[in-house]
């Protein structure tokens, strides 16, 4: 049995604290896409407006490496998975607050894997016309992405930690 758009909103972090008619406001905006393994949800740098909630299965977070290389080094560069996101994550929210392009690549690491899409035009409006829900909302997701900085933050130290240790080992 299929949990419905309601319930798997209510096991996600940016709708923390949000109350059954919050929930059920949003869950009116939410599109259920079902994907199978290998589905390249995002590309990166490309653009896009919506966000996407896993409710069943999971994505990949990949980056090209290539991007921050020499011109030329893309094509040679097989892209790298950063982690993988589950059931209740959220996928691409940054575009909801900036509208940028998009800084990674996404695919669905899982057949069969459910995904909620919300468009950021709906949510936004959604925000205007109940401010209470904005402002759970943005709270919400301003900590989402601290904490997705804070990771990003720790993965780079570790990286630069391992880029030192294997300079000193080849001196």
């Amino acid at each position: 049995m299929q949990p419905s758009i309601r319930t798997i909103l209510a096991t996600t972090e940016i709708f923390d604290n949000f109350n059954e008619s919050q929930l059920t406001l949003v869950a009116a905006l939410c599109t259920p896409v079902t994907y199978g393994e290998g589905h390249v949800l995002l590309s990166e740098n490309d653009e896009s407006d919506e966000m996407y909630i896993i409710g069943r299965g999971g994505v990949e977070v990949l980056v090209n490496p290539g991007t921050v290389g020499a011109a030329g080094d893309q094509e040679r560069m097989e892209p790298v998975v950063l982690t993988e996101l589950r059931q209740g994550q959220v996928v691409g929210e940054v575009a909801l607050v900036d509208q940028g392009v998009r800084s990674a690549t996404i695919r669905v690491s899982r057949d069969d894997s459910l995904l909620l899409r919300l468009r950021r035009d709906q949510l936004m409006r959604l925000c205007e016309t109940y401010p209470v829900l904005g402002y759970k909302l943005m709270r919400n997701l301003a900590s989402e992405l601290a904490t997705k900085i804070r990771n990003t933050d720790w993965l780079v130290r570790q990286y630069q930690l391992r880029l030192q240790s294997d300079e000193l080992d080849a001196h």
